[in-house]
């Protein structure tokens, strides 16, 4: 299991450089985002969470470098450079706030393609805004139930991907699946923060 960190301890871990480690990377691989954003605040503050955003990493062998596969709410589901959070997140600057790279035990190489197959036929799905509302009723009433949809945020779009390769991440009590909540599951390994 990934250690279990508050922002000020992730604020306090050594920063790998991405060209020292890029040749590392699986597939499968995550980065978890604790973006100092607006969102970011507000999904971390109701989570009770460091963690903002979750994405998967596919690792391209040639030119070399990586994609992120995520859910975000501007673009719904998609691949983009990894490279970008690092250097050009937004007008020419990284990604504002901490950025960790962690692996899942348990991959089987065999079932790692079906991770990036399931994101592909989903590519260009919308965000789920409606579900983050969803999300806020359950956590204010403390109640309600997961529901599924072609719709998806982050967390819920990591969860069905990595459903496809035999890979089952506990939800939330609560009925819904955070950045935190995959952090927690045992397979889980911290690697390197990069930003």
């Amino acid at each position: 299991m990934a250690e279990i960190l508050t922002r000020r301890q992730i604020g306090k871990l050594p920063v790998v450089p991405y060209a020292r480690i890029r040749k590392e990377l699986q597939t499968g691989d995550l980065l978890f985002a604790s973006g100092n954003y607006l969102i970011s605040k507000l999904i971390r503050e109701f989570t009770k969470s460091p963690w903002s955003h979750v994405g998967i990493i596919f690792p391209v062998k040639s030119p070399g470098g990586a994609l992120l596969l995520e859910s975000v709410e501007d673009r719904g589901v998609s691949f983009l450079p990894l490279g970008r959070y690092l250097f050009n997140y937004h007008r020419g600057r990284p990604y504002n706030g901490p950025l960790v790279i962690a692996r899942v035990r348990g991959l089987r190489k065999k079932n790692a393609d079906k991770l990036g197959r399931f994101g592909i036929d989903k590519l260009a799905r919308h965000y789920d805004h409606s579900e983050i509302a969803r999300i806020v009723a359950r956590i204010v009433a403390g109640r309600g139930r997961k529901t599924r949809d072609n719709e998806y945020i982050c967390s819920e779009l990591v969860y069905e991907c990595f459903l496809r390769a035999g890979i089952e991440f506990k939800y939330d009590k609560r009925g819904f699946i955070s950045p935190q909540n995959i952090w927690e599951d045992e397979r889980v390994e911290m690697g390197w923060r990069v930003l």
